[in-house]
Parts: structure tokens; sequence; C-alpha cells
């Protein structure tokens, strides 16, 4: 088993709430992970259709077969249990009693909401960082592979064809289950929905010109983008909101949350396509970025990740929120820095003026090099920017 980094939070937050909820996309872990950190707790998995049954028909009973409590995974498949298990902790100051786990954001939100607010913590664990899959002795030698393989767990645990396994998960997880979420019948709509979204890596989200490749209306393109978020499919980055006497752009920009699984959308069958291919910069932006917000749930903080652009088309890629300074962060996918990489942070520094601290650059390359005040990161080298990022303002 590949050690996770969000372990220790883990067991953290089981010593200061009653209940945890362990959430994420599926395959990302969470069971393993649980069963891992808590192998003296039961575990019941709600997928069975015994035990769904049964927790679903009869709660109260359900759970008096763990008077210590347990670990639950699936938990927002039985929504009546949140009401019983609030019912078990407040008789009680034991500390993480139960472990729940889930896959789908919006329908635990709202039962914890209604039900376990002030008693629950939250962990948000996505696949593998490549800093876990290095220390694992794991990780793909190249950045091509990196952004083809992904980090799922199931194919570095079990060893697993990439194209194979990602076809799957799109078939039964994607397709089926998330798509009936909220009862959508068309699945080519459906397929070539998520196929644009993969298309529009790294751009600001524009329902209406996603829609018109789809055939879709604006509703439904903003609902089916909300599911997919809510399943852990997509993230959105949100534009930074200091303006420096500039007008700024209000809408998020677009990212998976894996890379593999956006190379399989785009129809790429093997990771020397990617050398050439005109979405490498945009992947690349992307796995930067979602390891960087793996970094931030592994340790249970939130998302203090923005990006800057003005009304002139004027950017920064990453603007890394803290709390007295803003750190500016490019991301350059070519193997051999050029000058001109430079210029847009150095002219966004001088807008930012005290706001802007040290700024970085991280490139597909494998030299670290320091110009003009600009540190610049190999892609492989990720985890030297982790004690910028834990600065956090949120």
């Amino acid at each position: 088993m590949i050690k996770r980094e969000a372990g220790k939070i883990l067991k953290t937050l089981a010593n200061e709430f009653k209940v945890v909820c362990i959430t994420g996309p599926r395959q990302s872990g969470k069971t393993t992970l649980a069963k891992n950190i808590f192998k003296k707790k039961p575990y019941v998995n709600l997928e069975e259709p015994d035990q769904w049954t049964f927790a679903r028909e009869d709660p109260r009973n359900f759970l008096a077969q763990f008077p210590d409590g347990a670990v639950i995974d699936e938990i927002q498949r039985a929504p009546d249990l949140f009401s019983y298990i609030q019912g078990i902790v407040d008789t009680s100051k034991k500390k993480g009693r139960f472990i729940i786990t889930g896959s789908q954001h919006f329908g635990l939100v709202e039962k914890i909401s209604q039900s376990l607010a002030g008693r629950i913590g939250i962990l948000h664990l996505l696949p593998f960082t490549f800093n876990e899959l290095e220390t694992a002795k794991q990780a793909p030698r190249t950045l091509n592979e990196i952004l083809y393989t992904g980090s799922y767990p199931p194919i570095y645990d079990q060893q697993i064809s990439t194209e194979r396994w990602y076809n799957s998960y799109i078939t039964t997880y994607i397709e089926r289950d998330v798509r009936q979420l909220i009862r959508i019948n068309d699945l080519g709509a459906f397929q070539k929905f998520i196929g644009i979204c993969a298309g529009h890596i790294g751009q600001m989200i524009n329902t209406s010109k996603i829609g018109s490749q789809c055939g879709l209306n604006h509703s439904t393109v903003q609902a089916w983008l909300n599911l997919l978020e809510a399943s852990y499919i997509i993230f959105t980055l949100k534009p930074h909101h200091r303006n420096f006497k500039k007008r700024l752009v209000k809408t998020p920009k677009l990212y998976f949350y894996d890379t593999g699984l956006a190379v399989r959308l785009l129809g790429i069958e093997k990771a020397s396509q990617l050398t050439m291919h005109p979405f490498r910069g945009a992947l690349f932006e992307n796995w930067v970025i979602s390891e960087l917000l793996k970094h931030r749930f592994n340790l249970c903080k939130s998302n203090n990740l923005f990006f800057w652009r003005n009304n002139t088309g004027e950017e920064v890629d990453i603007i890394i929120e803290q709390t007295q300074n803003l750190v500016p962060v490019e991301i350059k996918s070519g193997g051999t820095i050029a000058s001109d990489w430079l210029k847009p942070i150095l002219k966004w520094c001088d807008l930012a003026g005290e706001a802007a601290s040290k700024p970085y650059i991280i490139y597909g390359g494998e030299q670290y090099q320091r110009r003009d005040k600009i540190n610049i990161i190999p892609w492989n080298s990720m985890s030297k920017i982790y004690n910028v990022i834990d600065k956090a303002y949120l």
C-alpha cells in the first residue's frame, strides 16, 4: 500500500471530532485509508445490497450493531443514517466514533449541514500526489507519462493497464452512476459534453460556447457542470479579486482533478502523443494546479489558489493567497527556459507592489534556476513550493 499524506491529519480529526467524513472521487483511496488508519473499527459498505437495505429500512438497529462506532462506506446511499448518528454522538463525548466516506459531495454537504454541523471533521481525499508516488518509488519518470497515467490508486496498486482502467471508469462511473444522479437520459449528449469539457481545460467557463458545441442550452450546461464538480470530476479556479487599478475578469476556469482522465476523454492513446499535442500546455497547467490543491486538502486546509487576469488579457496562472502577501506562479510546459516567460509575472509584481511576494515559475524541464528574483522550479520538484502554499490566508 502506498502511504497517504492525509493519514496524519485523519488521525488528528478523529481526536477532535465525534464523526469524521472522508470524501472525494470514486477510487481515490478513501476506503483503503479509513480501514488502514482505523483497523480496530468494524467496517461496513453500503454498496452491498444487504447492508444498504438494512441501513435504509431500519437505521436504528443497523447502527446498534456498532456500539463503539464503525467505518461506514458510501454513506450517502442511506441518508437517514445521518440523523440517527447525530442522536448517538450527542449522548457521548467520545471522539472519532464514526468514520464515514462518500463520493457525492453535494449529498453529503446537505446532510452534514442538516444533522452533523459542529460534530464532524471533513477530509477531501483526491488521487495520489506525485510526492506520494515518488516516496513509494512508483512515480512515472517523465512529464508525459505522469500526465498520461494520472494518479488514481488502482493503476498503481493493482498494476492495471492505464487505458483499460480509465475506459472502465468512464463507462461504469461517469456515464452510468454520475448521470443517474440527476437522471440524464441522453447518454450520447452526456458523453459529448464530458469530452468537450476536457477540451476546455484551463479556459474560462463559457456555458454558451460549450452548449453550442454539444447542442445544449445554458441551464443544462450549468447543471451538468455542477454535477461533474459535485462528483469530483472537475473543479473550478476562481479569479483573484484584487484589481490593482485594473478591470478584472470574474469568470472561473475549468480543470479536471486528474489529467489521466482528461487525457482519455481527449482521445490520446499514448504518452508519446503528448510531446507535440496542442493540449500539452493546458494539461500540464492542470496537473500543477491539481497537485497544489491535493497538498492543501491532504492537510485539511481550504483552497487558497486563484488566477489573475484583466480585461486586456494580462494573466498570471496562479495567485497563492497568504496572510499578508500574494505569491504569483506561472506554469510553462516547455523544457527550455525562455526569457519571455519572465515578463508577465514581473509586470504583475510591479502592479501588486508590496502585496507581491517571491514569484515562481514551474516548468517542464529539470533544472533549477533563479532569474530576476524569480525561482524557476522543475516539474518533478513540486514539493519545493509546498512551504509557500501552506501559509494560507483562508
